[in-house]
């Protein structure tokens, strides 16, 4: 038994690495090191799937369960993950005392949990994502990772940078991040106290009561085929796998073990000496000898109890159905009236990024995970605070203030789990109008000092924006609308401070352009010198 204990124990810390490294790592890749196509791993994330409707992945996601539990919180969930990380980190150096309780067994808080999830998605079925954008497990993560450790990574490399420059070896170069925002780093710092508090006092507290991947998951793995159980003939009730259970979800005096919070870790059985625990082929139709299945009728059985929970839990969400389409329109009429001021003092809404179809849609799918804030190489992307309303905190927005949206890249929708960007081609790119820009002529330096300028005109890949004759050899910007893209290539050239002259006004819903004829190439003979 202890070579069984071993071998699932290790393996099951072999797929966490593996999936967990490379995360981590393509969030806070500062310097595109990494190829893309590991975002295939975010892909597996069960939030995302579900706002995506990646149906292949639910269907994995289902059977995985179905068959081997709650697998998923322990190897492919970040978070979980994670978890485990701060609890080892936790242990390190700390002398266990003979009989303490690290952990012990307590009682599932399910009509809690069940409500909150149902909830949950109740709302985001009607168009309401708060809840999600602060449970999900992997956006959580990756607001971590993006917020935190990228920025302590990047000042690091700087370090090392300036040290290497001081002899003259140009190995590392220094890196700038526009994109730290104090809403970023709060949401990430809450992200990260909330997990470590809650690992260091109760383990998998999260996983088993906030997080609604971790109920959805305990549906399913209630109905398991291969789960943990006890021999009970052998167990002499030491409490060893009680203590080691971060899911406390092991009542080692009445020898049960509840599948529906186990996260299938197997550190109960490595710490089992007797052997006494097994993870084995045991579905739920399979009767065990020594169990004596308790009446439904009975009030007292922890079978009615479960009946109860789910009864409730299903006629809680029944009343919150029949009230969320007001909910829902009272939070969008509140959320357009929040909708002003950004930080240039435009009174219109966020531009989302090209491929997100609209301002809805967006908002609709998309959790916070600031993946496309990380790989968008000009860094025009940044996680929006409160100043658009509480109702689109945590998303990015596209911010011109110092950059612009690179004509030919399509990285942000190819990497976003959610599809809330959705993948886009070069050529399609190109005719996404996320904005239009907005000419301000009082504010423009023709006007205001007679000098020369254009650059504006300079920096718009298609035309849109064009020198017209002015006052005298002055030329002053016109735009066409009907040719605009709002990449902000204009905006973000502008040399007026603190408010420019040309400002990319959002679309809240997307809109697309004709690409701009190209000229064809002509042959041109040269058959002399010219002179």
């Amino acid at each position: 038994m202890k070579k069984q204990a071993n071998y699932l124990k290790g393996l099951r810390v072999l797929l966490a690495i593996l999936f967990f490294i490379p995360i981590l790592l393509f969030f806070i890749d500062f310097d595109s090191k990494l190829p893309n196509s590991l975002h295939s791993l975010l892909h597996l994330q069960i939030i995302p799937a579900i706002l995506g409707l990646s149906f292949g992945i639910l269907v994995f996601q289902i059977i995985l369960a179905l068959l081997f539990g709650r697998i998923y919180c322990s190897t492919i969930c970040p978070a979980g993950v994670f978890q485990d990380v701060l609890n080892r980190l936790f242990c390190i150096g700390k002398k266990k005392r003979k009989g303490s309780m690290r952990f012990k067994y307590s009682k599932p808080l399910n009509i809690f949990r069940y409500l909150l999830v149902g909830v949950s998605l109740l709302f985001a079925i009607f168009g309401f994502t708060e809840l999600l954008v602060w449970l999900d497990p992997y956006s959580n993560v990756g607001r971590i990772a993006t917020n935190l450790f990228r920025p302590v990574v990047v000042w690091g490399n700087n370090i090392i940078a300036n040290i290497l420059m001081g002899m003259d070896n140009y190995a590392l170069h220094h890196v700038t991040l526009k994109t730290i925002t104090a809403s970023g780093l709060i949401a990430g710092g809450l992200a990260l106290l909330t997990f470590a508090v809650m690992t260091v006092f109760r383990g998998r507290f999260f996983c088993n009561t906030l997080c609604p991947v971790g109920a959805i998951l305990s549906f399913i793995s209630n109905y398991s085929f291969f789960r943990i159980s006890f021999n009970k003939s052998v167990c002499n009730t030491c409490g060893n796998c009680e203590r080691t259970c971060k899911a406390e979800a092991i009542d080692s005096k009445n020898m049960t073990v509840d599948t529906s919070r186990c996260v299938d870790c197997f550190n109960c059985i490595s710490s089992c000496a007797k052997g006494s625990l097994k993870y084995r082929f045991n579905p739920v139709f399979k009767k065990e000898k020594t169990t004596e299945v308790p009446l439904l009728s009975t009030p007292s059985s922890p079978l009615s109890r479960e009946a109860n929970s789910r009864r409730m839990f299903l006629a809680t969400g029944a009343t919150i159905a029949t009230t969320l389409p007001v909910v829902s329109t009272l939070a969008k009429k509140t959320q357009t009236e929040t909708e002003v001021k950004g930080e240039t003092g435009k009174e219109w809404g966020p531009i989302t990024p090209p491929g997100s179809v609209g301002l809805e849609k967006f908002k609709d799918r998309c959790t916070g995970c600031h993946i496309c804030v990380v790989k968008c190489p000009t860094q025009v992307l940044k996680p929006a605070g409160l100043e658009y309303g509480f109702g689109y905190m945590l998303r990015p927005y596209v911010s011109y203030k110092s950059s612009y949206c690179n004509y030919e890249c399509t990285i942000c929708s190819n990497v976003c789990p959610n599809h809330a960007i959705k993948p886009l081609t070069v050529e399609q790119k190109k005719t996404i109008q996320v904005g239009i820009a907005t000419f301000v002529i009082d504010r423009c330096i023709v006007y205001t000092e007679g000098t020369d300028c254009g650059a504006c005109s300079e920096h718009c890949p298609t035309q849109a924006v064009h020198m017209t004759p002015y006052e005298g050899t002055l030329t002053i910007p016109k735009i066409e609308p009907e040719l605009c893209i709002g990449c902000g290539g204009c905006e973000s050239i502008c040399p007026v401070n603190p408010r420019r002259a040309i400002l990319v006004k959002s679309n809240a819903k997307h809109a697309f352009v004709e690409p701009p004829l190209e000229e064809e190439a002509k042959d041109v003979v040269i058959d002399d010198f010219g002179f």
